[in-house]
C-alpha cells in the first residue's frame, strides 16, 4: 500500500518505560477506512501502541505518520481534528450530563475567536443520534448503564468529527448483550462514514467478526498482520497466547472462531442406558 492508503503509520518505532524497551524497530500500517484491532496476550504493548499513535506517548526514537503527516509536528488541536481516543476505563465528573459530556468534543474547535456555533451544536446532535442517546442526553453520565455509558463516551469521540477513531478496549466490562451492542455502532459508522476505526480487543472471536485488519502482538513486536481469515489460526494463538486450541468457521459469519481446550463439562452423545 501507498502511504495514501495508511490513516496511521508507525515507522521503526522504540517505546520504553524507564530502562525496559517495550518496543524497538516496529513498523506498523493503518488501513484508511477500515476496522483494525490489535490482539495479543496481557502485558504484550496493544494499549501503549495505540496510546503512542495518539501521541500520548512520545517514542525514544522513530516516527509516527498521521495521514501522512509527522503527527509530532503537527499542533495538538490538529491532532484533535483528525484524530479522537477513547481511553479504557474513562470516567466522568459526578453531575455531568450526557449532553455536556458529548460537548466536550467540540474543544479542539473553540477558540478565543471562535466561540460555540451552530456547527458545533449540529455535530453533538449528530453524535447523540448516532449512538441512540438523543433520550438520555439530559440524564447524568452516572445514572446510565454499562452500555449507555460506553456509548455516551463513544459519542463524544464522534462529535469531534475525526476521520479516525482510536479505541482502548471498548467493551471490558461489559456484558456480552452490551459488547455487541457497542461493537455493532462501530461497525456501522464505519460502514456508513468510512471511518477509520482502530481498537483493542480481548476476545479473539469478536476480533475476527468486527475487524477488517488484525495486528497480532507478541512481546513487543509485531507477530503477524492482516484479514482474520488470512492469519487467525492455532499455530498464531499458541505463539501469541500460549493457548491450545481448534480454529474453526463461525457458521454464521464465516470468520475464523477459537475453540480453547480446557477443562470442561462433555456432552454426552449416547442415550442412557435404562436402569432397571
Amino acid at each position: 500500500m501507498t502511504t495514501s492508503d495508511q490513516a496511521l503509520e508507525a515507522q521503526s518505532l522504540q517505546l520504553t518505560y524507564g530502562d525496559t524497551t517495550i518496543f524497538q524497530s516496529l513498523n506498523v500500517q493503518i488501513p484508511k477506512g477500515k476496522i483494525t484491532v490489535f490482539i495479543g496476550s496481557n502485558g504484550c504493548g496493544k494499549s501503549t501502541l495505540l496510546r503512542s499513535l495518539a501521541r500520548l506517548m512520545k517514542p525514544t526514537s522513530g516516527s509516527i505518520l498521521l495521514d501522512g503527516h509527522e503527527i509530532a509536528k503537527l499542533s495538538t488541536k490538529e491532532i484533535a481534528r483528525r484524530m479522537a481516543i477513547l481511553p479504557q476505563g474513562p470516567t466522568a465528573p459526578e453531575g455531568l450530563t450526557v449532553r455536556q459530556l458529548v460537548k466536550q468534543g467540540r474543544y479542539p474547535y473553540q477558540s478565543w475567536l471562535q466561540q460555540w456555533s451552530q456547527e458545533d451544536e449540529n455535530k453533538v446532535m449528530k453524535a447523540l443520534d448516532l449512538t441512540d442517546m438523543l433520550e438520555v442526553a439530559d440524564r447524568t453520565v452516572d445514572s446510565l448503564s454499562g452500555g449507555q455509558r460506553q456509548r455516551a463516551w463513544i459519542a463524544m469521540t464522534l462529535a469531534q468529527d475525526t476521520p479516525t477513531l482510536l479505541l482502548d478496549e471498548p467493551t471490558t466490562y461489559l456484558d456480552l448483550t452490551h459488547q455487541i451492542e457497542v461493537l455493532d455502532l462501530l461497525f456501522e459508522l464505519n460502514e456508513r462514514e468510512q471511518r477509520t476505526i482502530v481498537m483493542v480487543l480481548h476476545d479473539i472471536n469478536l476480533a475476527c467478526r468486527y475487524a477488517d485488519h488484525i495486528v497480532s502482538i507478541k512481546k513487543g513486536s509485531i507477530y503477524a498482520e492482516g484479514k482474520p481469515e488470512d492469519i487467525v489460526n492455532a499455530p498464531l494463538l499458541r505463539e501469541v497466547f500460549g493457548m491450545d486450541c481448534q480454529v474453526t468457521t463461525d457458521p454464521i459469519f464465516g470468520t475464523p472462531m477459537c475453540i480453547p481446550y480446557g477443562k470442561g463439562r462433555i456432552l454426552l452423545t449416547k442415550e442412557p442406558q435404562s436402569q432397571l
